[in-house]
């Protein structure tokens, strides 16, 4: 098995590469119900995609080794606290990692948000695009540094995927953009 460092190197080979043409004009998931999930946060808490309807909530997938996750950790922070006020619930799912690397990274970056830990990727899976986007990856893989908006009623209304690494948006300017035109005005 390759270590993480290993899986990222792979991760963003695979995309480097010119544009996914299969993600132009892709809504993949918009407007579908989220897959349901169980997850333990790294305080022990059990978190249910059931307990979450009736609240906007904002998803990541992210693992302590992807540059991508590193460098939207702090604006994802940011984020909890501003659109939290706003009644936003933000939430990061790490994918595939050792509860204790995880804590570090969380210290690392001062996460105040809950950091529910997918273990098996059975979850992340669900989330995910069909085979053909990006085949040369585990399901879970590509959904690392990606971003969710689920409406109150379990429906998705935003993802953005990493398939476009030249594009990266680190400071989450698309999903604060959408945001502010979902929720009602302050």
């Amino acid at each position: 098995m390759p270590r993480p460092a290993h899986l990222a190197v792979i991760l963003f080979a695979t995309l480097l590469g010119q544009p996914n043409p299969a993600a132009a004009g892709w809504n993949y998931r918009i407007g579908e119900p989220a897959p349901q999930f169980q997850l333990e946060s790294l305080d022990g808490t059990t978190y249910r995609s059931a307990d979450l309807k009736g609240q906007w909530v904002v998803v990541s997938f992210m693992t302590t080794w992807c540059p991508f996750c590193n460098a939207a950790a702090p604006h994802f922070e940011k984020l909890t606290q501003d659109y939290g006020k706003r009644g936003v619930k933000a939430i990061i799912v790490d994918v595939s990692e050792n509860p204790d690397i995880v804590s570090g990274w969380v210290k690392r970056h001062k996460l105040s948000c809950p950091v529910l830990l997918d273990g098996t990727g059975e979850v992340t899976t669900s989330y995910a695009p069909p085979p053909d986007f990006v085949p040369d990856l585990k399901r879970e893989e590509v959904m690392i540094a990606s971003f969710m908006i689920i409406d109150p009623g379990g429906t998705i209304r935003f993802l953005a995927l990493n398939e476009d690494v030249t594009s990266f948006d680190a400071r989450l300017t698309k999903l604060r953009a959408t945001l502010d035109g979902l929720l009602p005005s302050q």
